[in-house]
């Protein structure tokens, strides 16, 4: 099975009221945890990967070593830019195997945003790439992306069947109170999300794909391991569980997950060297830390995402 596009895996989730999760992958043992939990539990997968993995494993080797996993896993896989900042990025990934592009003009004003992605959907696609595009900015820091609380905003329904027809993109990504990065939230502060946001998002843009990113949950079982094992990481709260599952019922087809990743791989490796001082082989640590990439991946698609048995 070659990768595939977003377009079937969206529909089937819009109409069963479940989401696909988008999970960023940075070395092999990522990838195999991910997919080997995909695999387990038959569920079909996006892996994503922003431009900070690309620079860091080289897009030729991050694509062979997803193709290996469809390979292995016979699973609908689709490949993903996350937050590509620029028409040439996205021009780069979609010229070099990827199956969807993400082309975050949020920063721009309307305007400019609107003809950014335009301009990335008419190239993709003529190469039969599909495209997420976003309005609305998530406060928080995640790779290459860096945006302040007071440049935060929630996203505009009343611009969303504007943006989505002037730009034919294929998806959207939202913001209505998930935010980038482990540290979400201050001290004493409520996550909540903006379904009423989302539900006039739904109104106004009906059987269309909706995206949420900055969607992990800060598992406290990995900050602890964290902690235990040398770290010194501030109590962090991220989105609750049963949120994130109300809005997979919904519109919500696609749910981005990188932080959860990070501290399972993190935590377990800083245990392992804890229990392990003398040991140095990466073998010895890594292959604990996918196991965790793995168990936290079966977690999500089974407690949050519904997307198990849908491959």
């Amino acid at each position: 099975m070659p990768l595939v596009t977003t377009k079937e895996m969206f529909r089937k989730a819009y109409e069963g009221g479940y989401a696909i999760g988008a999970f960023n992958v940075n070395n092999m043992e990522i990838i195999q945890g991910i997919t080997e939990a995909g695999k387990e539990v038959n569920a079909p997968l996006i892996l994503q990967v922003s431009s900070g993995a690309r620079k860091y494993a080289n897009h030729t080797y991050l694509v062979k070593l997803v193709e290996a996993a469809v390979e292995e896993t016979n699973l609908p896989i689709a490949l993903h830019l996350d937050h590509g900042d620029s028409f040439e990025l996205c021009k780069a990934c979609i010229d070099g195997g990827f199956t969807s592009v993400m082309i975050d003009g949020s920063k721009h004003p309307y305007e400019e945003n609107i003809a950014l992605t335009k301009k990335v959907v008419e190239y993709a696609h003529a190469h039969g790439v599909v495209v997420e595009g976003e309005l609305g900015q998530l406060a928080g820091i995640e790779d290459d992306v860096n945006v302040s609380d007071e440049d935060a905003s929630f996203t505009k329904p009343e611009q969303v069947y504007d943006f989505a027809t002037r730009t034919g993109v294929d998806s959207l990504a939202i913001a209505i109170g998930t935010s980038h990065g482990a540290y979400k939230f201050k001290p004493g502060q409520k996550p909540q999300l903006r379904f009423d946001i989302l539900a006039e998002i739904e109104k106004n843009l009906p059987n269309f794909p909706i995206v949420l990113h900055g969607a992990s949950s800060v598992i406290p079982e990995y900050v602890k391991m964290i902690n235990e094992n040398g770290g010194k990481m501030p109590d962090a709260i991220g989105i609750p569980e049963d949120m994130l599952r109300q809005a997979a019922r919904s519109a919500v087809c696609k749910i981005n997950i990188d932080s959860d990743i990070r501290l399972a791989v993190t935590g377990t490796i800083r245990k392992y060297f804890n229990d392990n001082p003398s040991h140095f082989d990466p073998r010895q640590y890594l292959g604990p830390a996918r196991e965790a990439v793995k168990d936290m991946v079966k977690h999500k698609i089974l407690n949050v995402l519904g997307c198990d048995n849908k491959a």
